[in-house]
């Protein structure tokens, strides 16, 4: 049980702190990284409170161990995504489309849609999932989901139906 004393303790060290780890961290990272990177700090720093060294030196010492331990993690996952971005850029490059305008029409449609009738769409058509998976994602009962689904194809239908000369 975490005692009061730790508690306390850890409020102080926080408090003397805090400035000196936001400096660390705006120094190594963007300032809404920063901030975020400081209250991962605190966060982990209040789960193990009691693994917090009473002597202000140590208390400080071990603050910063944390912060040290968040860069890195903020680091690798910044690489990573670094490196899947450059993946997906190189997939997406290599595939070409048969016309730059290809759907636009039908984008444009949906667009134009109320926007739970163009999210039901687009999770059915774009992304694959079925009409039940849809509606558990948008967290509506499936027969809605079905009948939001009817309005929106009768919608799109007369919006991209060919209009006579």
């Amino acid at each position: 049980m975490t005692s009061t004393r730790s508690r306390q303790l850890l409020t102080a060290a926080l408090g003397e702190c805090s400035d000196d780890l936001l400096r660390y961290f705006l120094r190594r990272l963007d300032r809404e990284d920063a901030a975020d990177a400081l209250a991962d700090v605190m966060t982990t720093a209040w789960s193990r409170v009691d693994a917090l060294p009473t002597a202000p030196t140590e208390a400080r010492m071990w603050l910063f161990g944390i912060a040290r331990n968040v860069l890195l993690h903020a680091q690798r996952g910044s690489s990573r995504r670094s490196r899947l971005a450059d993946r997906l850029r190189s997939t997406l490059g290599q595939r070409t489309a048969s016309s730059a305008d290809h759907g636009v029409e039908i984008r444009d449609a949906i667009d134009r849609l109320d926007p739970d009738l163009a999210e039901l769409v687009r999770l059915v058509h774009w992304d694959g999932f079925s009409l039940t998976d849809a509606a558990d994602l948008l967290g509506i009962p499936a027969s809605t989901a079905r009948g939001r689904y009817q309005r929106a194809k009768e919608t799109l239908r007369d919006v991209l139906a060919p209009t006579p000369r």
